[in-house]
């Protein structure tokens, strides 16, 4: 470290503010270490004031204090920028405290104690610090923002208000701040922040400041309240409790762009109209451009991520980035000037101690600055300014910038001249797709809608219109694209989305034009319309691990909140099919691989419905559960659709006396939380019948009964379904046992007269069960499809498992077609040629069901060989008499 004289020559060469500064508080000044706020107390307690002018004194000369040793750290570069801010921000707070805490103790030594008149407990007053001393980021020459509530209304023992008791206590604390005496000032004080500003009181309960917002509250306050941080108090959480939803929506509030457009252009008037070009806060490319860009983010996706909800900016921008909202290179260009900007603001004020952020007219001065932030000459200075603040305007105005609109409008214009339109935009029936469109407009869901709201849907018109067109089936993708747009018209925020990111009209086409489910989908869950906004998201393999950290973070800050818990899985689970559904859609994901993913996010979910309702359930009579559930059907055998039911089974292994009882109601609660329809929709339908007994069984089995049951009470057919049965969640002991059960029954000897007519019975009753009276072909259930696959494997698995034990593995039909074939019960080549059929008719099934088709039913010539093949394979097992004859 250099010299202590060094430094303070230094600093006096860029500070008029040090070199006034007399001589022996240089001599005290202590430069090897930051000025920590323990220091700061320490001094303000040892002076022991025992009245206001003692008090006003000690806080100033502790400014002074802190001041020197700063600004000399600086400008030697002891200290970087989070020293100086974090340094200002912590004198602010300490002496804010100190203050508070004296004037308080002698105001109630003159007027008693102010009590509540509800809770009949004393009163604190809350000091709320806004903007940059909120965000722990204040500059060495700042006002302190500031805005005073107490918790409820009352009395003092003498008779005072609540209400007068706390406005003379802030008076106070405002004079032995701000008021200017022969020792200086400590920070000026600005109360503009408060609820109805300068004409409103001086102080506001907690019941009024609730009222304000609900009722009162603008959308720049939104942007203001997002730094506060209560300093004092003993009821700062029930505080936050109140400004939390006024600040962070539930929803995605992409209108946030609109307000800080609006915002922002006010600010850029008032610099125009004062010449303010140069100053680095409010001029273009300036300070707060960058504090714009943070906080947009912030009120947008704060009420839904509370990662955001911090305060400083740097802090922001990092996450931002590591989120992906922000292109890691934009976010860089954002710190980086920010810091610069910061620092130069640091500078300027060093000068004389004065509040401003204007570059010096003064060539001296300038030729000081450019020193002080270690440049050789004024120019060099200047360039790198200029280049930070293009960097800052140019992120600024590709976030905020007003998308551009279509030249033409295809409502509001003549019927022969908006036909001529749709039709040279390619349209197959413009004269149909114009009555669609003006029976939109005609509508008295668009009549109703707010004026704001209207417009919006008149700007995004065409642009859907001219999206759609360049679709192969424009007319059937405009249909449902306006679908889409008539369900969230009436949320404003949606229609902001869209208005902001126009680009995602032409992916909600796509999507659309592709299939009527996937629109559908979209249109049941449009808070998935922010999923289109990241392109990584969508063409990346998804990151298990990663989703299942995040939902555990979520669930966690949600504990206790059942509702909010429900909500959370559902919104993560419908954003992962969603994200599966375009790789899908785009042919990124082959239909094996899509199972396997739909699969995992089942057992993914279900382990967390699992671990809530269990961490949630009343009267449990142990720490850790031994429960596991059990799936079958397509979950067990990993063939899941995105709209595929979940047949499951809930088994436990504990001897406590109150264990079935606990466990039936922990089977409940998983049941209702998958199956219950919320704002957010439903996470999965279930079906339980396979459990024992089926409908009229028990809802949860202990191992016991189930081992007992299967072995000596179970039917065939429930001896087939155990062929896809595995553990998807709970207790891996109680998987275990399950999966030995499992295989020690597939591996059982039958008789295989019995068995093949079992088999048989229960396929000729399923295909009663399902009647195909059509001359399509039902891919599914008719003979020669997907169920005669199913059914002749598990023949074969149940009746040969004893000899061949690898039979009994839960490996897939596909799989086991080629084992069965490799050990020589089938041909090869027909085991072959069912594999391939198979695949095909899984194939179309998915194909139809996305196109939005109740029945996986097509023409029987166009899959003429799959069912040969699949009929040759049931002739193999089963011989030439079947169940068909």
């Amino acid at each position: 470290m250099p010299e202590k004289a060094v430094i303070l020559t230094n600093a006096e060469k860029y500070s008029r503010y040090v070199a006034r500064l007399a001589q022996e508080w240089k001599l005290a000044c202590t430069l090897d270490r930051p000025f920590c706020r323990e220091e700061m107390q320490a001094f303000l307690e040892a002076g022991r004031a025992r009245d206001e002018a003692e008090l006003n004194r000690i806080l100033r000369e502790l400014r002074k204090k802190v001041m020197l040793r700063l600004i000399c750290r600086d400008l030697s570069g002891l200290a970087d920028m989070r020293e100086v801010v974090v340094a200002m921000s912590n004198l602010a707070e300490v002496s804010i405290r100190h203050a508070l805490a004296l004037h308080d103790q002698w105001m109630r030594e003159q007027f008693g104690v102010p009590i509540g008149e509800i809770s009949g407990t004393p009163q604190v007053l809350h000091v709320v610090a806004m903007g940059k001393l909120g965000g722990e980021e204040l500059n060495v020459s700042s006002d302190i923002d500031l805005i005073f509530v107490y918790p409820e209304d009352g009395d003092t023992s003498r008779s005072l208000s609540c209400q007068e008791y706390f406005t003379r206590l802030g008076r106070k604390l405002i004079s032995s701040l701000n008021e200017l005496t022969q020792d200086g000032f400590v920070f000026r004080v600005d109360m503009r922040l408060r609820p109805y500003g300068e004409s409103g009181a001086l102080v506001s309960s907690f019941s009024m400041l609730e009222d304000y917002f609900l009722t009162q509250g603008r959308e720049w306050e939104r942007y203001a309240w997002i730094k506060a941080r209560a300093i004092t108090g003993d009821r700062i959480e029930d505080l936050m409790k109140i400004v939390h939803p006024f600040v962070y929506r539930k929803y995605l509030d992409f209108g946030a762009f609109g307000s800080m457009r609006e915002l922002h252009d006010q600010i850029r008037q008032q610099v125009r109209r004062r010449e303010m070009s140069d100053n680095i806060k409010l001029g273009p490319g300036g300070i707060r451009e960058v504090e714009f860009i943070a906080q947009v983010f912030q009120l947008i996706r704060g009420g839904r991520d509370s990662d955001l909800q911090v305060r400083p900016t740097l802090k922001v921008l990092d996450l931002l980035a590591g989120k992906h909202m922000l292109p890691e290179d934009a976010a860089n260009d954002l710190k980086n000037a920010y810091v610069f900007l910061r620092n130069l603001e640091h500078r300027l004020q060093y000068l004389d101690d004065t509040q401003t952020q204007a570059i010096p007219e003064n060539p001296d001065d300038r030729a000081l600055v450019a020193q002080a932030m270690g440049f050789s000459d004024y120019p060099a200075f200047l360039a790198a300014l200029d280049a930070h603040r293009m960097r800052v305007q140019f992120q600024f105005e590709e976030i905020f910038s007003e998308p551009e609109q279509e030249s033409y409008q295809i409502w509001g214009t003549g019927e022969q001249e908006a036909k001529e339109k749709l039709a040279e935009l390619g349209y197959d029936a413009p004269e149909e797709m114009f009555r669609l469109l003006q029976g939109i407009r005609g509508g008295s869901r668009y009549r109703h809608l707010p004026s704001a709201s209207q417009k919006r849907v008149d700007e995004l018109i065409p642009l859907m219109v001219k999206a759609a067109a360049i679709q192969p089936n424009p007319d059937q993708t405009l249909r449902r694209t306006l679908d889409l747009l008539e369900a969230i018209s009436s949320r404003s925020s949606y229609l902001s989305l869209l208005k902001e990111y126009p680009h995602t009209l032409e992916q909600i086409a796509g999507l659309a034009s592709a299939s009527p489910w996937a629109s559908d989908y979209l249109r049941q869950h449009p808070i998935l319309l922010d999923e289109l906004l990241d392109t990584r998201t969508l063409h990346s393999p998804p990151d298990w691990e990663e989703l299942a950290k995040i939902l555990d973070a979520k669930l966690e800050e949600a504990e206790g909140d059942t509702e909010a818990q429900m909500g959370i899985l559902r919104d993560v689970h419908h954003s992962a099919v969603f994200q599966l559904l375009v790789k899908d859609l785009n042919g990124l994901l082959s239909l094996e691989i899509l199972s396997d993913h739909l699969s995992h996010l089942a057992d993914l979910i279900l382990e967390k419905v699992l671990e809530s309702c269990w961490q949630g359930l009343k009267g449990r009579h142990r720490e850790q559960h031994q429960f596991a559930i059990i799936g079958y059907g397509k979950l067990g055998g990993k063939e899941l659709g995105y709209a595929s039911d979940l047949d499951i089974v809930f088994l436990y292994d504990d001897d406590h006396p109150n264990a079935q009882e606990t466990y039936a109601r922990l089977a409940q609660r998983i049941n209702t939380w998958l199956t219950s329809s919320t704002q957010s929709g439903v996470l999965y339908e279930t079906d339980l019948r396979l459990r024992p007994n089926g409908a009229s069984g028990l809802l949860v089995s202990s191992i016991a009964a189930f081992r007992a049951y299967q072995m000596s009470g179970a039917w065939v057919w429930e001896h087939q379904a155990l062929t896809r049965g595995r553990h998807v969640a709970g207790s891996a002991r109680v998987g275990d046992e399950f999966e030995e059960i499992r295989t020690g029954v597939l591996m059982l000897e039958r008789d295989m007269p019995s068995l093949r007519n079992e088999i048989l019975s229960m396929r000729q009753k399923m295909l009663e069960g399902h009647p195909n009276r059509t001359d399509l072909f039902d891919i599914k259930h008719d003979p020669g499809g997907i169920v005669d696959v199913e059914f002749a494997v598990q023949f074969l698995v149940l009746a040969h498992a004893h000899d061949h034990p690898e039979l009994a593995g839960n490996v897939g039909n596909i799989a086991l077609l080629g084992m069965l074939g490799e050990i020589g019960l089938i041909p090869v080549e027909v085991g072959s040629n069912a594999q391939d059929a198979y695949r095909e008719f899984r194939r179309i099934q998915h194909r139809l069901r996305l196109a939005g088709e109740a029945y996986a039913r097509i023409e029987r010539s166009r899959v003429e060989q799959e069912v040969n093949a699949v009929s040759r394979l049931w002739r193999e097992v089963f011989g030439q008499g079947d169940y068909r004859e």
